[in-house]
């Protein structure tokens, strides 16, 4: 089992100071990375299904993790997950590219399709599309990452006789993680996937979502070339070690733990307490 921790840039992970503390302190104790979440606008007042108030502040993904690219060596850097119908596929393949060549090779692309109304009125984002939008702009943004001539047709997003550099250093590109829990989500995930992200689920949620994901591949098999599909699941509920192993007996590869600081506690505290509760050494 890998772990991760998400929240690196929001929460008490908002102060510069912080989240540097908390990434070199979860790359001594052994995570294996460090994740983002993202709302670019959220509803003010709060409403359904929106997860948190308004004035809640999150950092952009692409700034937090470069910013923490410089304060650590080894441990990678997810965005789990950029809302990617909601951006630029060519400015965003710049932005990631630029995250993995400033972090020597270590950004994991964490996407999924938004599920806030209200977040795309305000951007101007057709929200009926964003499933669409989704799979073109991914389609779009490994053109730019792969292709030595750049090209794409589509409905939303089309360019030819341009370059876009640098290129990420991992190649032939940065995993793909797909996030969601949707049939879509699966199928996506299955069809144009490293991997596939599940939150806030516990072992329950988490064994349905792996049957929706086993018969997406039924219904549209998983093309050789992508390998295996890795899961990872930020887990609800008490995170131990008996959790840990419910979640590893399903072929869960990856635990992201949120890191939520309970009364007093310090987010470095918290790092500690995670990290012992499923067997890593403490900072």
């Amino acid at each position: 089992m890998k772990y991760g921790l998400f929240g690196i840039n929001f929460g008490p992970c908002t102060d510069p100071d912080v989240s540097s503390e908390v990434a070199i302190a979860a790359e001594a104790a052994g995570f294996e990375s460090l994740w983002t979440g993202e709302h670019v606008a959220l509803p003010s007042p709060q409403a359904p299904p929106s997860p948190v108030p308004a004035e809640t502040p999150f950092v952009d993904p692409a700034v937090a993790l470069a910013y923490i690219a410089g304060q650590t060596q080894s441990i990678l850097l997810g965005t789990g997950i950029i809302i990617l119908p909601q951006r630029n596929p060519v400015v965003l393949a710049k932005e990631l590219a630029s995250v993995d060549v400033v972090s020597k090779g270590r950004l994991l692309f964490g996407l999924g399709v938004g599920y806030i109304p209200a977040e795309f009125e305000a951007l101007g984002v057709p929200y009926a599309q964003r499933g669409a939008r989704s799979d073109e702009y991914l389609e779009a943004i490994l053109a730019l990452w792969t292709e030595s001539q750049p090209s794409f047709e589509g409905e939303f997003v089309r360019f030819s006789g341009i370059d876009a550099m640098p290129r990420p250093v991992q190649q032939p590109h940065p995993p793909v993680v797909v996030g969601g829990l949707s049939n879509a989500a699966f199928s996506r995930a299955v069809t144009r996937g490293n991997g596939w992200y599940g939150f806030a689920l516990d072992a329950e949620a988490t064994a349905r979502c792996l049957e929706g994901i086993k018969a997406a591949n039924e219904k549209d098999p998983r093309p050789t070339e992508l390998g295996g599909l890795e899961i990872s699941v930020t887990p609800r509920g008490k995170v131990d070690r008996e959790a840990v192993a419910r979640y590893e007996d399903l072929g869960v590869d990856r635990l992201i733990v949120q890191l939520r600081p309970r009364g007093e506690e310090t987010p470095l505290e918290a790092v500690d307490r995670i990290a012992s509760g499923v067997g890593l050494t403490a900072s």
